[in-house]
């Protein structure tokens, strides 16, 4: 009866792991409010890049300015970065202010945080908003009911 138990948490755990990250797939959610891309992140921003349809090629300020990263704003893409390693925080805002497009003249986005690595985008509506996973199972802590690890008998942390 106990391993029946333990089995069963173990599927239900796999199957909440494999929910939550369908949800939960995008380290960086965007949307659009009037000219200003709005963000909300759960990593640190190390820099930024993405395409657009000749309608942000006045794109700066926001909290990538705040932060002082460098803003470049062509016809056709955007770039921002920190020349001296600063970030843009965890957390959510206005990332870039004078953005004049519709979600649909924006795409090909590229994402990094600190050390070179990337951070999935999404879009819109499109995705529930990224949330805290201190121990990587999959499952966000405000939903988990086990933010660590089970042991052998079932008992969390």
């Amino acid at each position: 009866m106990y391993n029946y138990k333990i089995k069963n948490l173990v599927i239900i755990n796999i199957i909440l792991l494999c929910f939550s990250t369908l949800i939960y797939a995008q380290d960086v959610i965007l949307s659009l409010n009037g000219s200003d891309l709005n963000y909300e992140s759960s990593s640190d921003i190390a820099g930024l890049q993405f395409d657009h349809d000749n309608c942000a090629s006045g794109a700066s300020g926001g909290d990538a300015a705040a932060n002082g990263f460098m803003i470049s704003a062509s016809e056709g893409t955007v770039i921002g970065f920190s020349l001296t390693g600063s970030v843009i925080p965890a957390g959510s805002g206005t990332l870039l202010e004078n953005v004049n497009c519709s979600e649909n003249q924006l795409d090909n986005f590229v994402f990094s945080a600190p050390g070179g690595t990337g951070l999935t985008v999404g879009f819109g509506d499109g995705g529930e908003p990224p949330c805290d996973d201190v121990d990587g199972d999959g499952v966000c802590d405000d939903v988990d009911d086990c933010v660590g690890e089970y042991d052998e008998c079932g008992i969390c942390n």
